[in-house]
């Protein structure tokens, strides 16, 4: 396919000459265009000239998320409002959402990308394609949509919930590739098992998830309950949306990143030093062709790293490492870092748990505290007569837990382990973590405000 042969192949010199004169184009685009770059490149003492080599993108100043809704709702345009003609955004749980606009060149280049993701995924022309993402503001149902069609899919644009629904379409429209959140694609195979179905007889063989932090334990999981290739995608609206990185079928071994789109660095989060590959940090991007919302060094808050070398498919381009976790979904707990990735993990790993957990944070006088929320699997319970969370093998799995999570976290958590269906069940992005802490008085009482 041209697109492997030219530009996944490409050799590096070739490959960053390509970045530099997009990159050289980019800014002098937002410097001219972009009234807020054109601020931040002068207060930074820096003219679009002064970029004659890829290391000079660390002279540029970053891009954050308080920047555009700052910005809200157009303010980051590059292009009159006319020349837009689609409009997405966050889901503005904590506020405005941040917004971002595309152009026609802008949604044609973006479905080329996301066409690309599916390939490296193991999509084909002709497959039916199961998109299971949510359809609206956010980027992934029409991302994934519009990709698979360039591509040359029957696309099923089915978006989330409806779960006996989607699990009928499965079965009859036999689908080969399937995308949606890793959490709901796992309720599918959970209520396909309630309902005496096998999701392992469907017609899947790959599965893109993504828009979530998930661990290994979980595509272990996935996997085995539908006996598909579980590949993970990376993208974020600010940036683009998904298709800027993309997990390949033949090695599952970090996320191919499209360099000839979007140039990636790893920042330390404090400090804004870049690291050396290998070592976790911030994620940034820099976007080097969009017309519309072209970004410089935008700081995604996604923690991750880059790997070293070249991967044995074949393909040249830098490869990201699966999400670790968010900055602001990380919890300091008695100073030490937490992400529910890690803790995701643990729970998958014990032999009587189901997949779904939840982790709450307190307060309890000064000391903060860890709570996991743990669901006894299905199976289990009914072969125990039922849950009795006083019974000694429930007993026993609840204070094993806790030593497995004291020896991953390095700190000391309470356990609750629960009945099988406790937990709310995603139709989107789970809700893992739950910090109550702001509930608290700093008064050293630990009573509700």
């Amino acid at each position: 396919m041209i697109w492997q042969e030219e530009i996944e192949t490409m050799n590096r010199t070739g490959l960053e000459k390509l970045q530099l004169e997009r990159l050289q184009a980019t800014v002098a685009r937002v410097y001219q265009r972009v009234p807020f770059y054109r601020q931040k490149l002068d207060a930074a003492g820096l003219r679009p000239t002064e970029i004659r080599n890829l290391e000079d993108i660390h002279r540029l100043p970053f891009t954050r998320k308080s920047d555009l809704r700052e910005n809200y709702p157009f303010g980051l345009f590059a292009v009159d409002k006319k020349e837009v003609v689609r409009i997405h955004g966050s889901s503005g749980t904590r506020g405005k959402p941040t917004v971002v606009g595309y152009t026609r060149n802008d949604l044609a280049r973006w479905s080329e990308i996301v066409a690309r993701a599916i390939t490296i995924a193991g999509g084909r022309p002709g497959d039916v394609f199961h998109n299971a993402y949510g359809y609206g503001l956010f980027t992934g149902g029409l991302g994934l949509h519009y990709g698979a069609e360039r591509l040359g899919m029957s696309v099923v644009p089915i978006s989330g919930g409806n779960t006996p629904r989607q699990i009928m379409i499965l079965e009859d429209f036999q689908p080969r590739g399937i995308a949606g959140t890793p959490s709901y694609i796992l309720n599918i195979a959970e209520t396909m098992e309630q309902m005496g179905r096998d999701p392992r007889q469907t017609s899947l063989e790959y599965g893109i998830f993504g828009a979530e932090p998930w661990s290994e334990e979980m595509r272990r999981t996935l996997e085995d309950k539908f006996h598909l290739r579980a590949l993970d995608i990376y993208g974020l609206s600010e940036v683009m949306g998904p298709g800027v990185g993309m997990e390949c079928f033949e090695r599952q071994e970090g996320m191919h990143v499209a360099e000839d789109h979007f140039y990636v660095e790893v920042i330390h989060p404090l400090t804004g030093e870049n690291m050396p590959p290998g070592e976790l940090g911030e994620l940034v991007f820099t976007s080097l062709t969009k017309e519309a919302f072209p970004v410089l060094r935008y700081r995604t808050g996604d923690i991750a790293f880059l790997y070293p070398g070249k991967c044995g498919c074949g393909r040249t381009h830098l490869r990201m490492s699966r999400i670790k976790g968010r900055i602001d979904d990380m919890v300091i707990v008695r100073g030490v870092n937490v992400f529910p990735s890690e803790i995701e993990s643990v729970v998958m790993n014990h032999p009587i748990l189901s997949p779904y957990y939840q982790v709450e944070v307190t307060r309890q006088g000064t000391l903060d505290e860890i709570t996991v929320l743990a669901e006894v699997s299905d199976a289990v319970a009914k072969d125990q007569g039922g849950f009795n969370p006083e019974a000694d093998l429930f007993r026993r799995a609840r204070n094993e837990l806790k030593a497995a999570l004291r020896n991953t976290l390095l700190i000391s958590t309470e356990v609750t382990l629960l009945a099988p269906n406790t937990l709310p069940r995603s139709t989107g992005k789970a809700t893992r973590l739950v910090d109550h802490r702001h509930l608290y008085e700093d008064s050293g009482e630990g009573l509700p405000v």
